[in-house]
């Protein structure tokens, strides 16, 4: 990977971790031309994962994965996730016959926590292995990134009504892109 010096270096986000913090913007951008190039070949939703670069990295960089539980809501957001976590070599099979699968999938690598398909999920089951964890006193963080227009779901509000009871150590990230599958709407959308 001649064009790619610093991210065929990773191969697990222990890998990313070995970096000084001086290279991640290079890594950022590496990462989002490979992501252009792979998406390109195969198909795939590309603008989801090219937003979540920078997040993507800064998550993997802090967090101790998979010992930390990273949970992504709405799979396509999730591409430079599967890059980072040992899957550079399988993007070009995304979506295809035999491929890798488009959102996190928990037979394919110990990093998705979970396998899920599309949105507002990701908060209740983050709530539920947060609250496992300190049960029993793993120690673990529990990360869930979800989307701005992910989060306008009921399931998500009643998700947060939960967690917001409870005091588990777990850190929910809004992606405001502003942006779903169409343009968002709504007094939600208004306030973001």
């Amino acid at each position: 990977m001649p064009n790619y010096p610093l991210l065929s270096l990773i191969n697990s986000p222990d890998d990313l971790r070995l970096l000084s913090k001086d290279q991640l913007p290079q890594v950022c951008q590496e990462l989002r031309e490979y992501l252009l190039e792979c998406v390109s070949q195969s198909s795939g939703h590309l603008a989801s994962g090219l937003g979540t670069v920078e997040l993507t990295v800064a998550l993997h960089y802090i967090f101790k994965t998979p010992f930390d539980q990273l949970i992504w809501d709405v799979g396509h957001q999730a591409y430079p996730h599967k890059i980072l976590t040992g899957r550079r070599e399988q993007m070009s099979t995304i979506r295809q016959k035999n491929g890798i699968h488009p959102f996190p999938w928990r037979g394919e690598s110990e990093f998705d926590v979970l396998s899920v398909g599309h949105s507002s999920t990701s908060i209740s089951a983050g709530l539920g292995i947060a609250i496992a964890a300190q049960r029993e006193n793993a120690g673990r963080k529990t990360v869930c990134v979800i989307g701005d227009g992910a989060i306008t779901a009921g399931m998500a509000f009643e998700a947060l009504n939960h967690a917001g009871s409870l005091y588990t150590d777990m850190l929910v990230i809004l992606n405001d892109n502003e942006m779903s599958i169409s343009e968002n709407v709504g007094a939600l959308n208004n306030h973001l």
